[in-house]
């Protein structure tokens, strides 16, 4: 979803939750996992997205969280594997 210039890929609710999901993807682990290319300036951004979106939503009172995404296609024939990462923070490392 674009937000201005700013975009969020994912964005969830459940009750008064709102997650947004930054999604990252690669065809492999290395040279690094794919969140660990989620850089503390692009968590500032979608975090000032995320304001602004709420803000133009009108939502009232919810809680707000910002999750990570990583998708591997380096299964059995591409498959993709996915992990998840909820309330992330900089820098985030896989472990």
């Amino acid at each position: 979803m674009r937000v201005g210039r700013l975009e969020l890929d994912v964005i969830a609710r459940r009750g008064q939750l709102i997650v947004v999901c930054e999604v990252r993807s690669r065809s492999s682990a290395r040279p690094v996992f794919p969140t660990e290319t989620i850089s503390g300036k692009k968590l500032a951004r979608v975090r000032r997205a995320t304001a602004i979106w709420l803000r133009q939503q009108k939502l009232g009172r919810v809680q707000a969280r910002i999750d990570a995404a990583a998708v591997l296609f380096d299964g059995p024939a591409g498959e993709p594997r996915i992990e998840y990462y909820e309330n992330v923070s900089f820098p985030l490392r896989h472990t």
